[in-house]
């Protein structure tokens, strides 16, 4: 068997099948596995049990599948036309939901593709064993996709590439062939440290070090109980994720378009309101999210990210009306995250009607810093 020209026509068939890229590389990763451990140590990965369930599974991949002596890791970009990230983010009436989330479920859709590739091999190789992964299984596929060429990890943790930044999903096929490995990227981030200072909840802690409980991803997706207030504020409009540190990295200025239809942002994700969202019932909730990654966080904690988000809004009327009626018929733990928002928006409506008259607006300022009234 001709390995090296194998790999090429994989390379070939990678890109028939819509991916933008795939690199070859072996299966250790002995220095991810240290940092993997110092990270699970520290308890960055919050209520992600996940992440320590399976030890250090994640850093052998040929001990995740037995008789594994390669892995293809393929990119596909995902960033969607009109992503119209300023729009929505100084819009705090708007709803901002991460941009890898606007189109169908990725998951499904790259395990999908890969297992295709694995198919094709197959017909040339007959003794080929495979099995694809997207975000799917303990692997750890940015140290992996950083060994088979595909870009560096960036001290967001995030895979950087020169040509497509940041703005796409990773997977891997793992097999049992003895291919020709491609040359790890030796790609850094420099002095910069734009996503550092960037980020709203100060969750990259250190360069390539993220504390998962301060991620606003991690609190509108992963955290299943209440979100602490003292990220609330800090979550802005932002209902399901962020995208903060990859906006600020000078690597996307350029990065490409998806062509993928599947990740081209739904009708129901355009220019919506937060209280139009808010106002959805459970069946409607799951109707629209039906083959969309949003499903998978629930009716709750969609509510409780909501709620969090008209807290922030400009003071509303309105606003406070939607928040008391729901009231009436929802969970204790999106009760507590509309009781937090009332107490935000009567705040700002205080304030703001305050405006007027200096001496009221100077006595609200009194009492707020607890002095005694004639001060």
């Amino acid at each position: 068997m001709d390995y090296a020209a194998l790999a090429q026509q994989i390379k070939t068939w990678a890109k028939e099948l819509g991916f933008a890229d795939l690199g070859i590389t072996g299966v250790s990763l002995p220095d991810a596995e240290r940092h993997l451990q110092h990270w699970l140590d520290a308890g960055y990965h919050g209520e992600m049990d996940y992440m320590a369930n399976h030890g250090m599974l994640r850093a052998r991949p040929a001990e995740l599948v037995p008789g594994t002596v390669r892995v293809l890791s393929v990119r596909m970009d995902y960033l969607p036309q009109g992503a119209s990230f300023a729009t929505n983010l100084a819009d705090p009436t708007q709803a901002y939901i991460s941009r890898y989330a606007l189109g169908r479920d990725y998951h499904k859709l790259i395990r999908n593709r890969l297992k295709q590739l694995g198919q094709r091999i197959n017909q040339q190789v007959a003794e080929l064993g495979f099995r694809p992964f997207t975000d799917s299984a303990p692997i750890l596929e940015r140290p992996l996709a950083q060994q088979a060429g595909l870009g560096w990890v960036g001290k967001h943790s995030l895979l950087l590439n020169q040509e497509a930044g940041s703005w796409f999903f990773l997977g891997e096929l793992l097999i049992n062939l003895p291919l020709p490995i491609d040359t790890p990227h030796d790609g850094n981030c420099g002095s910069c440290v734009a996503c550092i200072t960037s980020c709203p909840t100060g969750a990259i802690v250190a360069p390539y070090v993220v504390d998962g409980r301060r991620c606003i991803s991690y609190l509108t997706i992963e955290l299943k109980g209440a979100i602490p207030e003292e990220f609330r504020s800090l979550i802005g409009n932002r209902i399901y994720g962020c995208d903060d540190c990859q906006l600020v990295c000078p690597e996307n200025r350029q990065a490409p378009l998806s062509i993928e239809a599947d990740f081209q942002r739904r009708e129901q994700w355009q220019n919506q309101s937060l209280l139009s969202l808010f106002n959805w019932q459970e069946h409607e909730f799951l109707n629209y999210t039906e083959g969309s990654a949003i499903r998978r966080i629930g009716f709750e904690r969609w509510q409780r990210n909501i709620a969090v988000a008209l807290g922030n809004a400009p003071y509303s009327d309105t606003v406070i009306s939607a928040l008391q009626q729901k009231l009436a018929d929802t969970t204790a733990l999106v009760a507590e995250h509309i009781h937090w928002a009332l107490q935000q928006q009567k705040r700002k409506g205080w304030q703001q009607d305050s405006l007027i008259p200096r001496k009221t607006a100077r006595l609200v300022r009194i009492i707020e810093k607890g002095l005694p009234r004639d001060a």
